[in-house]
């Protein structure tokens, strides 16, 4: 069985203020499901986006906001957000520490900005 180590995992970083640390992938092993790691520093505003398929996030540390289908809830370590296919949803930091999540999408899921084309995240592959 695979094992990724922390210090060994790719990390990337598309969006301002957002770093993703790739854990479970099919490039490291990972044949049905994939999961990684999410940081927004402090002051992070939302990136509107969505999936087509099932994505879930567990916080682990620092505050969140999660904007889905137009209502706002707020995030603390140990909640999990479960965000539906197909919905428009963003993930904001607008507090003073970092927030870190754990997120978790079948293989082949694809993401979609506002008026873009799908596309697979690179931590996904």
């Amino acid at each position: 069985m695979p094992i990724i180590k922390s210090f060994a995992a790719p990390q990337f970083n598309t969006i301002d203020g957002l770093t993703v640390t790739g854990l479970a992938a099919p490039s490291r092993g990972s044949r049905e499901t994939c999961v990684w790691k999410l940081a927004l520093a402090p002051h992070t505003p939302g990136t509107p986006h969505s999936v087509d398929r099932e994505e879930i996030f567990v916080v682990l540390a620092g505050r969140g906001i999660a904007t889905l289908g137009g209502q706002t809830m707020e995030l603390t370590p140990g909640d999990a957000r479960i965000v539906p296919a197909e919905q428009s949803f963003s993930l904001a930091n607008p507090g003073t520490e970092r927030f870190e999540a754990i997120a978790v999408l079948p293989v082949g899921g694809r993401a979609a900005m506002p008026a873009g084309a799908p596309f697979a995240p690179p931590w996904t592959a």
